[in-house]
């Protein structure tokens, strides 16, 4: 009932900007084609493919980079061949190859993202959908539009789109994002007393000491883009079940792509020379790493990583994907039943997407069906995207709908589900007056 009411509120679309957006980026499109039609790229493609010539080959496009043109890859499949996906084609320093993938992005950006929203308008406002019984996480989802993959990681991208969404007339757009839920919600699984004293001591910050370890860096060396990367390339995909060697090669990577130094200026390859690491290390996936190189020493870091720093939360891992091979099921906090065949990660991940999304959705209940009711208030929820809310103020009940948002979402349902073992915290970003999705700016929240 409570997703019913979001989906009949819907979101304000401007339609101008909608069209204009498109017809402006299909010019770029073709702007970028012509000129990337005339390289000496394409005419080597051209002169080896003949009538087979296919620009969204990527396997075409590796031959004639990797093979024809001796670039060399930074990564491989594990056949042993040269990866050419977006990740291992950025790396390649050409202007073709920059051109290609922004045509990629840019189609997609029309085809999928623009266009699928002009697609659902009606009388300027859309309702994407919001299903509960398709995720195996038992996760929500969303089509017509799929108002959860509006992009947001490419800056640019991200701009074009949510550009499109508006606040009504006197209204903030704001959205609430739970503060690191699923980590918080793995917690209350596993109780591993380190991760505990992470979450609850504001002066601790696992994603800095992490970069710290994986960059051999001291506290104060430690940038905002250095601790992304050791939050992002190897915290995060350590917990949902990645190892050592792509953390190694997405963190080496990241040093050159994102121009990391240290904080007192100093090359970040540079300063691990410094440390007696010279080289990211071996390609080929099946040789162990070799003492030295950096593979080598995120191996290390990975092993301290489960076996000392967090070693209750890897028991756990061990006793849950035990239990669940033994009897084919597990329950989950929320009192969901996962079954079926699943992969490692998958058990140890599953139900805590789950869990983490159902915060979201039991205070998504009491906000629309019961809080806002109450009060009379007109703020209106209007969409949810997994550990997000994104809800249409008006500017007079601002205030008051952060702070009671604020008190359901980490005080009332704390008290409602005695399983939460940690504080539950969360981040607010608001539009100005009549403003688009993507001007939203991060807000303090008064308790």
């Amino acid at each position: 009932m409570a997703l019913a009411r979001v989906e009949g509120a819907g979101l304000r679309i401007d339609e101008k900007y909608l069209d204009n957006a498109i017809i402006r980026t299909q010019r770029r499109i073709k702007r970028l084609k012509a000129r990337n039609d005339s390289s000496e790229i394409m005419k080597l493609w051209r002169k080896k493919y003949k009538r087979k010539t296919n620009i969204n080959s990527t396997v075409q496009l590796g031959d004639i980079l990797f093979n024809e043109m001796g670039y060399k890859s930074t990564a491989l499949t594990s056949s042993g061949k040269p990866k050419t996906d977006e990740k291992a084609l950025t790396a390649i320093d050409h202007p073709f190859v920059q051109s290609y993938l922004e045509i990629k992005k840019l189609e997609k950006a029309v085809g999928t993202y623009l266009k699928g929203v002009k697609r659902e308008v009606v009388d300027g406002y859309v309702h994407p959908v919001f299903n509960l019984h398709l995720a195996s996480t038992f996760r929500s989802s969303s089509d017509s539009p799929n108002f959860q993959n509006i992009p947001i990681r490419n800056e640019e991208i991200g701009k074009l789109v949510r550009t499109a969404f508006i606040a009504r007339k006197g209204r903030h757009l704001v959205e609430l994002d739970y503060s690191g839920i699923e980590v918080r919600v793995a917690a209350c699984y596993h109780k591993d007393p380190v991760m505990i004293e992470y979450i609850c001591d504001e002066t601790k910050d696992m994603h800095r000491d992490m970069a710290m370890e994986c960059y051999r860096l001291s506290q104060d060396e430690v940038t905002k883009k250095v601790r992304y990367c050791g939050k992002n390339m190897f915290v995060f995909p350590q917990f949902y079940g990645d190892w050592y060697l792509d953390c190694a090669r997405s963190l080496w990577e990241a040093i050159d792509s994102m121009h990391l130094e240290t904080a007192s200026g100093t090359p970040l390859k540079e300063h691990l020379k410094s440390q007696g690491i010279k080289r990211l290390g071996d390609l080929d996936p099946k040789e162990k790493p070799v003492k030295g190189t950096f593979e080598h020493h995120i191996q290390q870091v990975e092993k301290h990583f489960w076996e000392k720093r967090f070693s209750v939360y890897a028991r756990w891992k061990q006793r849950w994907v035990k239990k669940y091979q033994e009897r084919g099921w597990m329950k989950t906090k929320t009192g969901f039943i996962c079954q079926g065949y699943m992969k490692r990660n998958e058990i140890i991940n599953y139900p805590v997407q789950g869990s983490a999304f159902h915060c979201l959705l039991w205070s998504l209940i009491q906000l629309v069906l019961k809080e806002l009711r109450k009060r009379h208030m007109k703020t209106l929820i209007v969409g949810q995207i997994h550990d997000s809310i994104v809800a249409d103020v008006p500017h007079e009940e601002l205030d008051d709908f952060l702070a009671l948002a604020n008190y359901v979402m980490t005080k009332k349902l704390t008290r409602r589900w005695k399983w939460i073992n940690v504080p539950l915290e969360i981040e607010a970003e608001v539009t100005p007056v009549d403003g688009n999705w993507s001007q939203k700016k991060e807000v303090e929240i008064c308790h």
